[in-house]
């Protein structure tokens, strides 16, 4: 009798400790999700607009750009992660703290403009993938306006952050059309090694991609995000690969979208402009079919487009609860405390729907986002790097050689940003 107990006792603990080292094992399926779903958020609907157009104009020589932008990417977002967890403050909460409400008001209320100006960006990607299918705008701006502001009163950051991820992972249907199209290897190897600094068409397209590829709102996003999930300085290494895993799949979009475009459209003689929705799914057509190009390029741009809508919204909102001192988590129900939280996060997307709706125009409305994007990310990256030397507790600081590539990179990224202030104001 005592043998069958003791045995029964033994099997049990060999039960606990193989659930315990299951839970140990898979532990990083928790952590994972601000890297990826704000990386996803990354190649919205201007993005992959900006890689068709690279594409199509300038072949496979803008592959090692992308290529070069994937560490700059990372860098810069790793830097959130360890701020954001290391302090359990978002960046605007920062900002305040280190360098005066007036800074952070700065900074914020740039971020607001910048945000509100990307999602009519996103809107406008989801209003030109309803038009593929014959659907108005009347009803897709509606419903994902409904859909999205839906999503953030789920009452738990970790569901949001899940359903934004599986939302975004439908960008990579793209892969199926580099598939169908069988670029030439050949061409794209020396595409790789082909830069024509000299162009100042290329030059512009170049820093278009820099902006294109590091958002601002990312910064504040990712930081937010680690804080709201509530990891502890032992999850760093995961979280720095969820980033780092995020950061491969966004360059692997783009990429696939210079690829797809540079081996059709851009061998092309005449090239018809390529600035919304249907213009890329037209152009596709004939090398792919009308059904296949509007069913790749519209789960892409939507996937995209609303994935980058909740991530944008979120970024913005975070940024200014963190400057008024307001209530700013996602894991709590709507109630008194917080009702200032997503009372904005929620006007965020309806105002960016209106403006889409009501045909205001958007040509000028996108040179100035471009200007205030240009514009914010110097002040952006610079607060990084301030903060990232003076908050952290140098056990956490970045070190060495690593340190000044960083610098560099960034102060690089700054001054592509500036650049683009010339040419979208017709400066230069």
């Amino acid at each position: 009798m005592q043998s069958n107990i003791t045995h029964r006792n033994r099997e049990s603990s060999q039960v606990l400790s193989s659930k315990k080292e299951l839970r140990v094992k898979y532990h990083w399926l928790k952590i994972w999700g601000p890297g990826l779903i704000v990386m996803l958020a990354d190649t919205d609907a201007g993005c992959l607009i900006t890689a068709a157009q690279s594409g199509t104009k300038w072949g496979y020589t803008m592959l090692l750009p992308q290529l070069l932008l994937i560490p700059i990417l990372y860098m810069a977002q790793e830097m959130t992660v360890r701020l954001g967890i290391v302090t359990r403050k978002g960046h605007g909460e920062l900002i305040c703290e280190n360098f005066g409400t007036g800074w952070a008001w700065i900074s914020a209320g740039t971020l607001a403009v910048s945000a509100i100006g990307a999602l009519l960006t996103e809107f406008v990607g989801v209003a030109g993938v309803g038009e593929l299918f014959g659907m108005s705008k009347w009803i897709t701006v509606p419903l994902a306006t409904l859909l999205l502001v839906g999503i953030a009163f789920c009452g738990s950051y970790r569901r949001v952050e899940k359903i934004g991820v599986t939302i975004g992972l439908a960008e990579l249907a793209f892969v199926i059309a580099v598939i169908m199209i069988r670029p030439n290897i050949t061409q794209m190897a020396r595409g790789l090694v082909t830069i024509p600094w000299r162009h100042s068409s290329y030059i512009y397209l170049l820093a278009a991609n820099v902006g294109a590829v590091i958002m601002p709102w990312m910064i504040f996003y990712q930081q937010g995000a680690v804080v709201d999930k509530k990891l502890s300085t032992t999850d760093i290494p995961h979280e720095r690969r969820d980033t780092l895993v995020g950061t491969f799949i966004t360059q692997g979009i783009m990429l696939l979208f210079v690829i797809t475009f540079a081996a059709t459209v851009g061998n092309k003689t005449s090239v018809t402009s390529l600035n919304t929705v249907g213009d890329l799914a037209n152009a596709l057509a004939p090398f792919i079919g009308g059904t296949a190009a509007n069913l790749l390029i519209g789960a892409s741009i939507l996937g995209g487009a609303l994935v980058a809508a909740l991530v944008v919204a979120l970024a913005g909102t975070w940024g200014i609860t963190e400057v008024l001192n307001w209530k700013h988590s996602l894991n709590e129900p709507l109630n008194r405390t917080n009702i200032g939280f997503y009372a904005m996060y929620t006007l965020a997307h309806v105002i960016g729907a209106i403006l889409v709706l009501a045909n205001f125009d958007l040509v000028n409305i996108a040179i100035g986002v471009e200007v205030m994007n240009a514009l914010l990310l110097p002040i952006v990256l610079g607060f990084l790097l301030a903060l990232e030397a003076k908050v952290l507790p140098k056990k956490y600081q970045m070190h060495g050689i690593y340190k000044w590539i960083v610098t560099l990179l960034c102060f690089l990224v700054m001054m592509f940003g500036v650049y683009m202030v010339g040419p979208a104001l017709g400066i230069w």
